[in-house]
């Protein structure tokens, strides 16, 4: 840090709450980045607890030409709140609480740093439901979701969290603080401006406060659990399920690699002898789902599963989600380093894509993890590399280079839900036509002119 820099980050200190802004080494490091791989630690970290203060440390940055990079739990998987510019690291892990569930309404209020599952459990105590479910739910925040726009296995059913965002509360780099829409679930007041700021990675404003549309509660859930001799097998039992004209809560998918993973990981036998295994959650009125899910397995029959499992109520399905959110912790005790990759394609380039992706790992030499989304298309497609091999190091940017092209040649893209961040950076040119990275230049500096927000990053 220059003597400039630090004389302004000691003015700063001295206007704001005692303990809001802190400087040590330990801070720093902890908030120099997330989940992903780059790392650069800030100037300083502030830890505002209201709006009021928020505004005061951009008016302050604005004024200055400080970078300031906005931060939710830190659970991002692109390196969206790496401070590339050093500068102020703002983080909204103290502005944590739920203002307002509103059962007339279906609405919930919320502060950025509200843990996502925090919301979850209390919409459902009241009979009321959030779907934005990210496997990272439990320690993700409601502020990074809007960030980046996530989604989850519901959101083939129930949308992302844009299609649940009805108002926001954003402070400006200016200082200025707007609020967006409302708690009406339809308004068409001039420019969708609150939907604007979601997905917009820290780069616009920052979020102090969301009003989130909530459903009621589906009364019944189950599960079915079906392993398959290959994925081809599984990729034609997903388009049965929609020819038939189901529209499940959740299709998730995995191969053969991350089944290993995850049974050398939590013991569990319920993927012995699969070579790809399909989990599908229906949700609705009991007497319906318990229906549906009979007609579905009976669907399914000429798919050849190698067995099926069935889950039903709160406990049931919950066995199954469990072991998929330890999918990619499973990964990561292999002992190879998991580069993680949330392409999305259209869905009926599912099958394409699962057969390109066997032709990548044969051609780069690196083992390929494919888990996720099946039913909108956004797969998980890890590279495990072994970074002690400097072959496999140099051969890892090559056989990304190969899966984005692929990606974008099928009208697919190269993020479906983490976000550009600092690991998307190099492909986006690529992924993006001038007049759209002119559009882009254009609102972020209509909106950050000095752009002292989350600078580094793709605009």
């Amino acid at each position: 840090m220059t003597t400039a820099r630090r004389k302004q980050i000691d003015q700063l200190a001295r206007r704001l709450a005692k303990g809001t802004l802190r400087t040590d080494e330990r801070t720093l490091r902890q908030h120099a980045g997330d989940k992903w791989f780059a790392a650069n630690p800030p100037d300083a970290v502030a830890f505002p607890r209201s709006t009021k203060a928020v505004a005061e440390i951009l008016r302050f940055a604005n004024r200055h030409r400080i970078p300031v990079t906005a931060r939710g739990a830190g659970h991002g998987y692109v390196g969206g709140c790496v401070p590339v510019r050093g500068g102020i690291a703002l983080s909204l892990a103290r502005m944590n609480r739920i203002r307002e569930i509103s059962g007339s309404d279906f609405v919930a209020v919320v502060q950025p740093g509200v843990i996502t599952a925090a919301l979850q459990d209390a919409a459902e105590a009241k009979g009321l439901y959030y779907p934005p479910d990210p496997a990272s739910r439990a320690d993700c925040s409601i502020g990074g979701n809007i960030a980046t726009n996530a989604g989850g296995p519901r959101c083939l059913k129930y949308g992302v969290t844009r299609d649940y965002v009805l108002g926001l509360e954003v402070v400006l780099p200016d200082g200025s603080v707007a609020a967006l829409g409302g708690r009406c679930h339809k308004n068409k007041t001039g420019f969708d401006l609150a939907r604007f700021f979601v997905g917009s990675e820290g780069l616009l404003g920052v979020v102090t406060g969301a009003t989130l549309k909530l459903l009621p509660l589906p009364p019944f859930r189950a599960c079915a659990g079906m392993g398959f001799a290959s994925m081809r097998q599984t990729a034609r039992a997903i388009q049965a399920i929609f020819r038939a004209g189901f529209l499940p809560s959740a299709i998730e998918v995995a191969d053969a690699f991350t089944l290993a993973a995850a049974r050398e990981r939590t013991g569990n036998r319920l993927f012995d002898g699969c070579k790809a295994h399909l989990i599908v959650e229906l949700d609705g009125q009991e007497k319906s789902v318990r229906s549906e899910l009979g007609q579905l397995l009976k669907l399914l029959q000429p798919c050849s599963p190698l067995n099926t499992r069935k889950g039903f109520g709160p406990a049931g399905v919950e066995q199954f989600w469990q072991l998929r959110r330890e999918f990619s912790y499973s990964l990561r005790d292999t002992g190879l380093t998991k580069l993680n990759n949330d392409i999305a394609v259209p869905r009926g380039r599912l099958e394409a894509l699962f057969r390109f992706a066997a032709q990548l790992q044969k051609k780069h030499g690196i083992r390929v993890a494919c888990f996720g989304h099946a039913g909108d298309g956004n797969i998980h497609v890890n590279l495990m590399m072994d970074e002690t091999d400097p072959e496999q190091v140099r051969c890892s940017r090559a056989a990304l280079d190969d899966l984005f092209t692929q990606v974008l040649a099928w009208g697919g893209v190269v993020t479906g839900e983490h976000g550009i961040g600092v690991a998307r950076l190099p492909w986006w040119k690529q992924a993006t036509t001038p007049e759209v990275r002119k559009l882009h230049a254009a609102f972020k500096q209509a909106v950050d002119p000095n752009g002292i927000l989350n600078p580094g990053k793709f605009v």
